[in-house]
């Protein structure tokens, strides 16, 4: 893994003695601890890595998670409990004179246990990290278009499981049983499944109101694989839909097209939102278009950057987003379509590719 451990210290500004990636307990674990490491199974509570400007590393971790680790090239020392903790951290980076540290996943107790190991100078490079996550590799872009396969395979099954009774809860459970059947090890986040007036909720999860006759039901999910994530939106209508409910489908869908064609290497990512944009703001729901276009996705759901006019990021190779235009009207319901895409040498491929051409009317 020196190739993602010298691509950190590429965007480094700082003068570093080392780095170091150290996890807590779930959820407050550090992606970066797998990105750096390539493990793509274990939780590695409590565990610390260690990098150096030679991109070499070394870690720290549990007896616990002493076989999983083996599955990394990167040395390792089990420790008998936490305590050895400090002791070890303290032989490494003790007499460094400067340690940066992802101040973003750290929480106050681990960066206490830092700082009462070291003299240091310690410096905050979370900005670093997100830059050189936002570019994935061959290994991660396979394991994320195979996250994305999963995800777009159940969407399309969603057609057969949606029926007027069914509860928004009961929809959620068998997305995530689908999921888990075609190879995930788990949901990439909290599932959004909503119907009726919910839909106009953009995170809203699931609750128990009965789909009706006339409903959008409009879902949200994402498939976790190997530590990798996919997110995928899909809006249906069940029974006849009405002009209003079409004319919202379809402003949406031309408002993801227009920015799709946006998307290549030199474009900035407030561009590919402003397509969207323009295009739903030249219609009946101007102003209805109510968050970013899309967000930088991987290890984490939300991995630090994404398409938004209040960031600036300019697109290239190996950066992956959703992309997913929205409608929504309080009290009447919403429409999203999201696909996950990743950014190419000419422009970009979808990860996800279940069907969305017209508005599914169950």
């Amino acid at each position: 893994m020196k190739s993602r451990i010298k691509n950190i210290y590429d965007h480094v500004e700082e003068e570093l003695d080392a780095i170091i990636i150290y996890n807590s307990i779930e959820p407050h674990l550090d992606k970066t601890f797998f990105y750096a490491t390539g493990l793509t199974n274990g939780l590695f509570e409590n565990c610390v890595l260690v990098l150096y400007p030679d991109h070499s590393a070394e870690m720290l971790i549990s007896k616990l998670e002493a076989d999983s680790a083996k599955k990394s090239d990167i040395p390792m020392e089990t420790m008998e409990s936490k305590d050895d903790l400090e002791g070890w951290l303290e032989n490494k980076v003790g007499g460094l004179d400067n340690i940066g540290i992802n101040a973003s996943e750290l929480t106050h107790k681990g960066f206490m246990t830092i700082k009462d190991s070291t003299d240091s100078e310690i410096k905050d490079i979370s900005n670093a990290i997100v830059e050189a996550r936002n570019r994935k590799d061959e290994k991660e872009i396979e394991l994320l278009d195979k996250a994305g396969t999963i995800a777009s395979d159940v969407a399309e099954k969603m057609t057969d499981m949606i029926e007027i009774g069914i509860r928004e809860y009961e929809i959620a459970a068998e997305i995530s049983y689908l999921m888990r059947k075609k190879g995930a090890n788990g949901e990439a986040f909290e599932i959004i499944s909503s119907s009726g007036p919910n839909t106009a909720e953009p995170h809203y999860t699931s609750g128990k109101r009965k789909v009706e006759n006339g409903d959008f039901v409009l879902l949200d999910f994402g498939a976790l694989y190997k530590q990798y994530r996919s997110d995928i939106t899909r809006t249906y209508v069940v029974g006849e839909a009405s002009h209003r409910q079409k004319k919202m489908y379809e402003t949406v869908l031309k408002a993801q097209e227009e920015s799709l064609k946006m998307i290549k290497p030199g474009v900035e990512g407030k561009e590919v939102h402003n397509a969207a944009k323009d295009v739903i703001d030249s219609t009946e729901f101007q102003g209805m278009f109510i968050h970013g276009l899309g967000h930088s996705i991987g290890l984490s759901t939300h991995d630090g950057s994404g398409l938004s006019p209040n960031l600036d990021i300019v697109l290239e190779p190996g950066m992956v987003f959703t992309v997913e235009p929205g409608i929504y009207i309080s009290g009447y319901g919403g429409v999203r379509i999201e696909d996950d895409i990743v950014v190419t040498e000419d422009g970009f491929r979808l990860l996800t590719d279940a069907k969305k051409e017209e508005l599914f009317v169950l």
